[in-house]
């Protein structure tokens, strides 16, 4: 009998574990995601496209300077497999050291070139060639399309949408208080201007119409403390501006395009040839030889670094109050 007796006791003993083992996984957190699911995350683009992650993307291209800028300020180089061939350009881009640790250079690539590189997202502002998104989709690739920015704000929405895309959304946020920090740090200069001493600017661009209501430059100019002539005069982007307007206009500073795609084309001896005209010698800017070559991968971008555009206006205008060091460039990557 007490044989028996031990054997039901223990018995008892593992059946009292089991149902306590059941109970204790039964109270454990209901929301409590799978291990396994972790690092699964969606996404809706700009189109309103929902596009799924199995997990962060590690092969990424971008089809802008102004998007790999934005994805270089977020992760390091590693994650991208090219960036556009002008990345590299110490004229036309503020990070040519960065853009140097990738390799593959890429300008108009089709949806075979991209699809050849085994890219796990391509990310695509919407005023580029969009129809490809769809031929990339086809051939089975994510694809994010973001907005193509126009001013400061779709900026914003463009890095936040990219950092989810990119698994990194509170670098996103972080990225963003950085160029906030900035804006705020250059108004407060600003407002130190007296009225009287503000200018008016006039942008040449060799995109033509490049520079009126709703571009990006315009709305740099409203941050700056400046006058956009174009602006002023009723012109919107895409309008191009003719001797005799630019005459009317009488802007005090002229902002003149320094864009030589990789030191191939003279940029100094094209604009002068354009600024010998004697039509123009009555121009403020003329006159008091206020003809200026900004640093154009500032005044161009439309990445994180647009803040530096602010800055590059101010600094060309009213001085050395507002100067920063060439390769400047917000980033939240390391």
């Amino acid at each position: 009998m007490g044989q028996i007796q031990k054997t039901r006791k223990i018995f008892y003993i593992l059946a009292v574990i089991t149902i306590c083992s059941f109970f204790i996984a039964g109270c454990a957190p209901k929301n409590e995601p799978d291990k396994s699911a972790q690092s699964a995350y969606s996404v809706v683009d700009s189109h309103g496209t929902k596009v799924d992650f199995a997990k962060k993307p590690q092969k990424v291209i971008t089809l802008s300077m102004s998007t790999d800028e934005i994805v270089l300020g977020l992760v390091k180089p590693d994650k991208l497999i090219a960036v556009n061939y002008l990345l590299d350009d110490p004229v036309s881009s503020n990070i040519p050291e960065l853009a140097q640790q990738i390799p593959t250079k890429i300008k108009d690539p089709s949806a075979e070139e991209i699809f050849a590189m085994k890219p796990d997202l391509v990310i695509i502002p919407d005023w580029n060639n969009i129809e490809i998104a769809d031929n990339l989709r086809g051939l089975g690739l994510n694809v994010v399309i973001v907005p193509g920015a126009k001013n400061i704000d779709e900026v914003k929405t463009s890095i936040q949408l990219i950092a989810d895309s990119l698994g990194e959304h509170e670098k996103g946020t972080a990225l963003i208080t950085l160029m906030d920090n900035k804006i705020s740090e250059i108004q407060d200069k600003v407002a130190k201007i007296p009225q009287a001493d503000r200018k008016k600017v006039v942008i040449l661009s060799l995109m033509p119409g490049y520079g009126g209501i709703g571009s990006s430059f315009d709305d740099l100019c409203k941050y700056a403390g400046v006058t956009n002539g174009m602006a002023e005069a009723g012109m919107q982007n895409g309008q191009a501006i003719s001797k005799e307007e630019l005459v009317k206009i009488n802007p005090d500073v002229l902002f003149l395009p320094s864009y030589t795609d990789h030191d191939s084309i003279d940029a100094k001896a094209r604009d002068e040839k354009y600024l010998d005209d004697p039509a123009l010698q009555v121009i403020n800017a003329v006159k008091n030889n206020q003809l200026i070559y900004p640093r154009e991968g500032y005044l161009y971008s439309v990445s994180q670094n647009i803040v530096f555009g602010i800055q590059e206006i101010d600094r060309c205008v009213y001085g050395s109050d507002f100067d920063f060091p060439d390769k400047t460039h917000l980033s939240v990557a390391e």
